[in-house]
């Protein structure tokens, strides 16, 4: 596909007479090299040798440990806190992009050039120039059709076409993220129930199956006391949970929720209502054991009514 991108007019290509040079462009420019100056005086023969030993494999923890922490923030609303760790995470963008020019495979401003190459093409609803008006059915005025309009300019402009439209979700996603990601491209094909309730009774459908599964390893494990089939038995739970916690998520995205992030909510309510009983135990001397549960849940419920 050829590029037709002027670099160095990025509004003109929005049929606009505007400065693109203007105050807020300069003073992002201009912090963006400070940062990109600091990055090559680090990873010089001279700069930091922890910074001069890092790949782009050693970074991908670090940037996904960034991403969750960023987004920790946004759901904080805690603004301050945002501004830091998104610097993190662009912090960490750069510097492993920098590694990829270092190593001659691509330059930091191809990179930058490749993407708003693409945002504008894949906005042709705001650009007159973009390469997507061939993809376009009219002008895109609501969320859903400009989100149609993305996916046709993916795969037939783009030539990004796969024999499935699930192979644009990565594999290397974690379980929860690509099911839920998974489902919203099946739904864009019209796989999707139109209500909740169907999506409810799924839920239900497959907790019972669940539990038959739960009930033919406990037999299986008692008529065999060497445990012959309880590989098998234990193979088919899994699976059965996996139908279970699929159907959940689907649920959640039927209702608008984000299966990551209410988990991730869920996780930190269960890490402050812990910790506190765990704090009320050590200042009650209090083994945490199960015969103390009694006591232990009370802490918990007192926990629980702190936050209303």
């Amino acid at each position: 596909m050829q590029k037709t991108f002027d670099k160095n007019s990025v509004l003109e290509r929005r049929g606009k007479n505007v400065n693109p040079a203007d105050e807020e462009s300069a003073k992002a420019a201009a912090a963006f090299c400070r940062l990109f100056e600091l990055i090559r005086i680090l990873r010089a023969p001279d700069g930091c040798p922890w910074d001069r030993e890092q790949t782009p494999l050693s970074m991908r923890r670090d940037l996904v440990e960034e991403v969750f922490e960023a987004v920790d923030a946004i759901c904080e609303k805690d603004a301050a806190h945002a501004k830091e760790e998104l610097g993190d995470v662009l912090l960490n963008s750069v510097m492993i992009s920098y590694m990829f020019s270092q190593a001659k495979n691509f330059s930091v401003d191809e990179m930058f050039d490749e993407l708003v190459e693409k945002l504008i093409r894949r906005h042709p609803h705001v650009f007159e120039q973009s390469e997507g008006k061939a993809c376009a059915e009219g002008i895109a005025k609501t969320s859903d059709e400009v989100l149609t309009q993305w996916d046709k300019i993916k795969e037939n402009v783009e030539g990004r076409a796969r024999d499935s439209i699930l192979d644009e979700v990565p594999q290397g996603f974690p379980p929860l993220l690509r099911a839920f990601k998974m489902q919203k491209k099946a739904a864009k094909k019209g796989f999707d129930w139109t209500s909740l309730a169907p999506t409810r009774e799924k839920i239900l459908e497959e907790l019972s199956e669940v539990d038959e599964a739960i009930s033919a390893k406990e037999n299986s494990l008692s008529e065999n006391s060497r445990g012959e089939n309880s590989d098998e038995a234990q193979i088919h739970l899994e699976e059965e949970f996996g139908d279970l916690f699929f159907a959940v998520v689907n649920y959640a995205r039927k209702a608008g929720v984000d299966p990551e992030l209410a988990m991730n909510a869920a996780n930190k309510k269960f890490y402050r209502r812990f910790s506190y009983v765990e704090k009320k135990c050590a200042e009650q001397n209090i083994s945490m054991e199960q015969k103390n549960l009694e006591k232990m849940d009370a802490f918990w419920n007192e926990a629980k009514s702190r936050e209303k």
